[in-house]
């Protein structure tokens, strides 16, 4: 059985009937996320209702229960790890599209919407939600927003936080909140729906949202640019962003990503290639030709060894899965990863890739960048064998000097996977002690208690 406190398993039993679940084995496939960091919670629950969830968390706060919210699992930071134990609320069985209003260009949703579900729905309509992280087909909305999910399209679009209007949210006070309103415009009191926006479950539990819907485009033009070596490549990105027409997508690889997308995820890529960039624009087709001849000017320059553009859409379809392949084709480099995703200013992308290179010299290891290049948002994936005491240390010292050189260059830990477990230590750098002050006083007003997804983000 469980170590929950008898009272609140019977009291959320009978609250959730079959949803409320306590043996070992159902308890154990919600205890790990993708970071591959794994504890057992002490009861797992599968609300139907925001009324379900409000009551569940009032009940949870009264035995000083830990509470953790968990859409699919796909973060690879540990945010919704139970590491105190406690109850993970898995919002799968919350699913639903309340409503879509393409005149407002909004959708209302529950969090449990798989983020290629919604997709699918506003197609008809002509409008997509601009987030699309590589797990897009199997992560959830609500866990999109709880680590402000990005993608390729956020150069473009934006990322989570961009692209919702207003939230409905159980606070850990137990309080059902509304943030925000279902207007592309608003400007009264303070913008609370933001701010929920990346809090990764630790100030409130995401019950509804209501999504900023865009029209999807008609065209797309893509084009490939292979370059001499990544430092080429890296100056070509500061140049493709200092011009005024906005790539739709504009996605790096160094040279071991190149590789793997070639040998592992079967893309047409020359063999001699140092450094690529997949740079895409979309619109009206009658725009089209303009914008990518303007994004192949910026392109050009030392080191450009061949830009060629996507002939067709398979073209573009086998270009773009070889690059969603990355992540795991990794494992066949080395069996252990450790995967962050610094950010900086895109004109520092070139400072930040020399240093990159430099510390995989210094300490041995192969560090494979690639990621979305546009908003200065890199993959940064230290390889390393686990079994290997030396190695491991080699790459914790990696890691910390990759967060160290990202925020000499002014800037931040992660522009989209979030903090969870994986780096919150390292937050003190990257927010002065003030600032981190403001934010656990944050958390007191929205959960005084301290039970949402304890020992998350803040160090």
């Amino acid at each position: 059985m469980s170590a929950l406190p008898r009272a609140l398993a019977a009291q959320l039993a009978a609250l959730l009937d079959e949803g409320f679940l306590e043996d070992p084995a159902e308890r154990l496939a919600y205890a790990y996320d993708n970071s591959r960091r794994q504890a057992l919670p002490d009861a797992v629950a599968l609300p139907r209702t925001r009324a379900q969830v409000l009551e569940l968390v009032r009940a949870c706060r009264r035995h000083r229960v830990p509470v953790i919210a968990r859409g699919r699992g796909t973060n690879t930071t540990g945010a919704t790890v139970p590491v105190a134990g406690g109850v993970v609320v898995s919002f799968e069985r919350m699913a639903r599209i309340l409503d879509i209003r393409p005149g407002d260009r909004c959708a209302v949703v529950e969090p449990g919407l798989l983020n290629g579900a919604l997709q699918d729905a506003l197609t008809p309509h002509g409008l997509f939600w601009p987030p699309d992280p590589t797990s897009a087909g199997f992560s959830t909305v609500g866990g999109n927003l709880a680590c402000n999910a990005g993608g390729p399209r956020a150069v473009k679009y934006g990322a989570s936080r961009d692209n919702v209007l207003a939230l409905t949210a159980v606070t850990g006070a137990g309080e059902l909140v509304t943030c925000g309103s279902a207007t592309t415009k608003g400007a009264t009191g303070y913008d609370l729906q933001r701010l929920l926006v990346g809090s990764e479950g630790t100030l409130a539990l995401i019950v509804e949202a209501t999504l900023r819907l865009v029209p999807r485009p008609t065209a797309r033009r893509a084009l490939r640019a292979v370059y001499r070596d990544v430092a080429s490549a890296a100056h070509a990105v500061a140049r493709l962003m200092a011009q005024p027409v906005t790539p739709s997508m504009l996605e790096f690889m160094d040279h071991h990503a190149v590789r793997l997308a070639r040998e592992v995820g079967g893309a047409d890529l020359p063999a001699d290639a140092g450094a690529l960039l997949m740079i895409e624009a979309d619109g009206e087709a009658h725009a089209l030709d303009a914008a990518a001849d303007a994004l192949a000017r910026a392109a050009a320059g030392d080191g450009l060894l061949a830009l060629d553009a996507a002939p067709d859409e398979a073209a573009r379809e086998r270009l773009w899965a070889a690059r969603k392949a990355l992540s795991p084709a990794l494992r066949t480099l080395a069996p252990g990863k450790i995967n962050e995703d610094v950010v900086v200013p895109v004109s520092r992308i070139p400072s930040l890739v020399d240093g990159v290179q430099a510390i995989a010299r210094e300490t041995g290891l192969p560090i494979v960048c690639f990621g979305h290049a546009g908003n200065g948002n890199l993959h940064v994936n230290i390889l390393y064998e686990p079994a290997d005491g030396a190695q491991c240390a080699q790459a914790e010292t990696a890691l910390a000097r990759v967060f160290a050189l990202t925020v000499s260059l002014g800037g931040t830990l992660s522009g989209e996977h979030g903090i969870g477990l994986a780096k919150r230590d390292f937050m003190p750098q990257a927010i002065d002690a003030a600032t981190l002050a403001l934010m656990r006083q944050v958390k007191q007003v929205f959960d005084p208690d301290g039970i949402l997804n304890p020992g998350k983000l803040l160090p």
